[in-house]
């Protein structure tokens, strides 16, 4: 009896580890397919969908499906019960109010929020982003997002940096629109396509290496700038 109830105490302390494991694979899983994230939403997944470009947008959680899942919700939104026009509007006010959150951090807390040792918010990324934002401006509030992490933060450095918030709004509108409506609607319009069915997940990773090509071009024009510099300051010091 009491190895019985041994066993019994073993297995019921291992169980919910079994879950916690099963819960956090079938998590990740849902970040490499959006198509199984949005249908576990079910009647939520207006609001689900809503919630994660709003967060990504400018609210200091980067690691979030973006591109892929309003490709997906674009290309499925019949089947997931979503009036395209609405889906789209919505999309467009997320994008815009989670940049607006993100400048006003950067305007008020800026550094602060940030560590060397932290998970998310690494000083890293922060510098990543402002130095895109030194080089790029306004115009790097609607090419970086395009770009994941970068489309998290620029709007933080750009109230660090106090740009002007008339210009602020221009720029962010602009880039809520091409990438949040422009993004769903090219899904929708390849819904049609039968390939595009047949090859969901192929197309899905391909949209993720194409938003990763803007930062590894801007990488290899760093590490061209840099060496360049290394190479004027070593000429220098041998001319003299």
């Amino acid at each position: 009896m009491y190895a019985y109830q041994g066993d019994r105490l073993f297995l019921h302390s291992f169980t919910p580890m079994v879950s916690d494991v099963s819960w956090l694979q079938t998590f990740l899983e849902w970040f490499h397919d959006p198509e199984s994230l949005l249908l576990a939403m079910g009647p939520w997944v207006l609001w689900g969908t809503l919630a994660i470009v709003f967060i990504e947008s400018g609210v200091l959680f980067p690691v979030l499906p973006g591109d892929s899942l309003l490709f997906t919700a674009g290309l499925l939104h019949d089947r997931l019960g979503l009036h395209l026009p609405t889906l789209v509007l919505w999309i467009f006010l997320a994008a815009f109010i989670g940049a607006q959150i993100g400048y006003w951090l950067g305007a008020y807390c800026g550094r602060k929020l940030f560590r060397d040792d932290a998970r998310v918010l690494k000083t890293e990324h922060l510098l990543k982003a402002e130095r895109y934002f030194a080089d790029y401006g306004g115009r790097s509030l609607v090419i970086g997002r395009f770009i994941p992490f970068v489309r998290t933060f620029i709007p933080l450095a750009a109230g660090i940096a106090r740009y002007p918030y008339p210009k602020f709004l221009v720029f962010n509108s602009l880039g809520a629109l091409l990438w949040g409506v422009g993004i769903t609607y090219l899904g929708s319009a390849l819904g049609g396509i039968p390939f595009i069915h047949d090859h969901l997940s192929a197309i899905i990773l391909a949209i993720v290496a194409v938003s990763l090509v803007p930062m590894i071009v801007e990488l290899i024009h760093h590490r061209r700038a840099a060496k360049t510099a290394v190479d004027t300051e070593v000429g220098e010091a041998a001319d003299e």
